[in-house]
């Protein structure tokens, strides 16, 4: 089973269609009049699709259990063939198009099972996902030929006594994102110099992360070097952080963790543990990135 654990729960909505196709018009007759000797075939087919939902992990060996928040299933009957469209919603942290696809299928069999005493050619036809949302993809390519520059707050690193590797695990998901890194520095944990390198960097980079000195040792200075310099803190940014970080372990509520622009350059400044900045960045990119549309003047839609 894939690993979804560093992923966040967004809304996800997943709209599937299967056509049964039957062979003459007493069939359709009988389904609209509910004289198909088994019963009512929409109905049941219906009830039959929403139980397949729920039970897709079940089936489907590689489908996650997940919370199915909605379920809707309708008809559209034209000539001898009957469409049915299939919709799944949850909040979670992956789709749901495997499960949307098998509530369509399921009420596609069910219909077959129903119909076929009445009308032997029946057929189900082109089962396949119309629509999906809420996943990465829908976040769209906000990264166009965006800049960063990632510093690393470290006197142990800086001196030689240990290796980075929280700024390197940054610098490859911002690969992931395609955004470009401009720049990459490792700087002793000193107030005037870390606020010197975000006040430089604003200047020619979109974006520009700290890592380390967000925690509560005398050395840990960087939100204090930040803080008088930012225009505008983003605390949404923060608590995702955080949050993302508190269902992972619990210590997450110690950081202190910092968002907030100098014009249209967003700063951040991240946990120093290869892992707390890993999972920071997993709490909030790729979707952060469409701060900078809202920077350029662009406003939110119905989609955002």
């Amino acid at each position: 089973m894939v690993d979804i654990t560093h992923k966040i729960k967004t809304l996800r909505t997943a709209v599937a269609e299967a056509f049964v196709q039957v062979s003459k018009q007493e069939t359709i007759d009988a389904i609209k009049n509910k004289t198909v000797p088994k019963g009512d075939v929409l109905e049941m087919a219906k009830t039959a699709g929403l139980f397949a939902v729920k039970n897709t992990h079940n089936t489907i060996p590689d489908c996650h259990p997940l919370p199915v928040e909605f379920t809707l299933v309708n008809y559209e009957i034209e000539d001898l063939k009957i469409r049915i469209i299939f919709t799944v919603k949850t909040v979670y942290k992956t789709g749901v198009e495997v499960e949307a696809m098998h509530g369509a299928s399921v009420v596609a069999l069910t219909m077959y099972d129903m119909l076929k005493p009445i009308d032997k050619k029946i057929e189900i036809q082109n089962i396949r996902l119309v629509e999906k949302k809420g996943g990465k993809s829908s976040f769209g390519n906000q990264s166009r030929n965006l800049k960063a520059s990632v510093i690393v707050c470290s006197d142990s690193i800086s001196e030689g006594k240990k290796e980075d590797r929280a700024g390197k695990a940054i610098i490859e998901k911002l690969k992931k994102s395609d955004v470009t890194i401009h720049s990459y520095e490792i700087i002793p944990d000193e107030l005037e110099i870390i606020r010197n390198k975000a006040l430089e960097y604003a200047e020619s980079c979109n974006l520009v992360i700290f890592t380390g000195g967000t925690g509560l040792s005398f050395r840990d200075v960087t939100p204090e070097a930040l803080e008088p310099i930012l225009e505008r803190r983003i605390p949404g940014i923060e608590e995702a952080i955080r949050s993302y970080g508190q269902e992972r372990m619990p210590y997450a509520m110690l950081s202190r963790s910092v968002a907030g622009t100098i014009g249209n350059t967003l700063l951040l400044a991240l946990p120093g543990s290869t892992k707390g900045a890993s999972e920071s960045m997993d709490a909030v990119f790729p979707h952060l990135l469409h701060i900078f549309k809202i920077l350029r003047g662009a406003k939110h839609d119905d989609n955002d």
